[in-house]
């Protein structure tokens, strides 16, 4: 894989993702370990956010201390089932703002059409993290990446639970500046573009529906 493919592989992760795919996992159970996931992976996609020192009070003394530095970070979520990774990730980092991009997947050629798009002001200021549990054929995160690039964030992570491996050389060819960060790299695609072994659709199981 290339340099900015980061396979998250803590044990916690992979135990959660393997109760997932279970086909017997009902969409209550699939919602509350998506969310534990978002939360436990958000940790290893803000690892390197820059900090600065800051002057602070203990109980006892001042002293200096880091805290996030810039503008407060932005998920992006990739409608419509990035939005189940909200809940974990807000957990984490509770003041980011939200952004949401609208795109669908034209069921005959495979290619993303967008339909809503809404981001935080400033942009530039701000570090973005793209998030949709499943990278498969990869045009909707290229199509998704492409519009967030147009408005120029300080930086900018892809966050997915599964990801395909067509999906992931498609994506590094067009974004090869972007970090990915997945928690697995499945086999591949079937002839309807969905990932072997997978999970089935994240959308339908996060949200009950078919």
């Amino acid at each position: 894989m290339p340099a900015q493919v980061h396979h998250i592989t803590h044990p916690l992760v992979q135990h959660k993702l393997t109760l997932m795919r279970n086909k017997e996992a009902s969409s209550t159970t699939f919602r509350t370990l998506l969310g534990e996931l978002a939360m436990l992976m958000a940790y290893e996609v803000t690892r390197d956010t820059p900090t600065q020192l800051v002057e602070i009070e203990t109980p006892l003394e001042k002293m200096m201390s880091p805290m996030i530095d810039g503008k407060k970070l932005v998920f992006a979520s990739i409608l419509r089932a990035g939005n189940g990774m909200l809940d974990g990730l807000l957990r984490v980092v509770p003041s980011a703002r939200i952004g949401h991009v609208g795109l669908y997947r034209d069921p005959q050629t495979l290619q993303a059409v967008e339909y809503f798009y809404k981001m935080p002001g400033d942009l530039t200021e701000r570090d973005v993290i793209a998030v949709d549990p499943m990278l498969a054929t990869g045009h909707s995160a290229v199509a998704a990446l492409t519009r967030l690039k147009a408005d120029k964030p300080r930086s900018l992570k892809f966050l997915c639970l599964l990801a395909a491996p067509e999906g992931l050389k498609t994506l590094t060819a067009a974004h090869p500046d972007v970090p990915i960060y997945t928690a697995a790299i499945d086999r591949e695609l079937n002839d309807h573009g969905y990932i072997l072994p997978g999970l089935g659709d994240a959308g339908d199981r996060i949200f009950g529906t078919k």
